[in-house]
């Protein structure tokens, strides 16, 4: 793939998703072998998903999805499991803030979504487990409730840091 986007039209922004990588994957079963007594029985799964963005330079971000997954049968853990999974985007140079903050916090996290849900779920199957089949994520919803809690206001147009991955 090339770093360089295509050409824009006005009032548009132009990327390209150049990279996808496993930043860090952790998968804890602390209750093996004895968990796989309890065949049959199924855990309380809760997830939490997460988006933030690192500026690189002027026209490139790291965009990382970040899903943890925490199951639980009567309050004992059965197993975590925890992913970032990241994405490098370039965007056109002209690209307005107003139209570059929700192409990276949601349009390109629905496009790495489908990886990420696929590591998850061959991971926990690995891991001795049902895989864990997540459902598709509103980041639209998302990225509303982070604003609303000020955690993307549209005075810090690019959350994260600045620098090198």
């Amino acid at each position: 793939m090339s770093d360089s986007p295509p050409a824009a039209a006005p009032g548009t922004v132009s990327y390209a998703l150049s990279a996808q990588y496993v930043k860090d994957l952790s998968f804890e079963n602390p209750r093996s072998p004895q968990v796989f007594a309890m065949a049959g029985q199924q855990p309380q799964v809760a997830v939490a998903v997460g988006v933030s963005i690192n500026k690189l330079n002027d026209t490139a971000y790291e965009v990382v999805l970040t899903l943890n997954a925490d199951a639980k049968h009567n309050e004992e853990p059965v197993f975590v499991i925890e992913l970032a999974y990241a994405g490098v985007v370039v965007a056109s140079g002209q690209a307005p803030t107003e139209h570059l903050q929700p192409l990276l916090m949601i349009e390109i996290p629905r496009q790495l979504f489908p990886f990420a849900r696929a590591i998850l779920s061959n991971t926990t199957r690995d891991g001795g487990f049902p895989p864990l089949l997540l459902q598709p994520v509103d980041f639209e919803a998302l990225y509303r409730q982070q604003q609303q809690q000020g955690q993307a206001a549209p005075s810090s147009p690019i959350p994260g840091k600045a620098g090198a991955a």
